[in-house]
């Protein structure tokens, strides 16, 4: 489903988000640009299937510190799960500095996937995404 102007997109706005939900490819153009219209839970698993979690989490004598090589993205705690809360929180930190200032800069702008991944998940799904799902 494709409209060619936001005027015509607004005006089946339904259709719109019902092709969305279903997975069907929903697009609206805006003079230059096209912007498509996704379902959230589709998104956010595509999302978490291309960003492979790559946080080293390492036991320390005082607690426990999490990392991910190559972000400025760490947390400390004194236990495990302390140590993948306060991720959770510098993840969300990140993240909302990505969308301020840092989307631009040339070290950090192909983190959009990653800033997306955490927009759209809630702190459980974060978890599950840091330190994987138990079969």
């Amino acid at each position: 489903m494709h409209f060619d102007s936001y005027t015509d997109a607004r005006t089946h706005l339904k259709d719109l988000l019902d092709a969305a939900e279903k997975g069907r490819v929903a697009t609206i153009r805006r003079d230059h640009a096209r912007t498509a219209v996704v379902d959230v839970v589709r998104l956010q698993h595509v999302l978490v299937s291309m960003n492979q979690p790559r946080a080293h989490v390492v036991a320390e004598s005082d607690g426990w510190s999490v990392f991910i090589p190559g972000l400025p993205i760490s947390a400390d705690g004194a236990t495990f799960d302390e140590a993948i809360t306060e991720m959770i929180t510098s993840l969300r930190e990140y993240a909302e500095d990505w969308q301020e200032r840092l989307l631009e800069t040339p070290n950090h702008r192909d983190n959009w996937g990653l800033v997306q991944l955490i927009g759209l998940s809630d702190d459980v799904q974060l978890r599950e995404w840091l330190v994987g799902v138990a079969e």
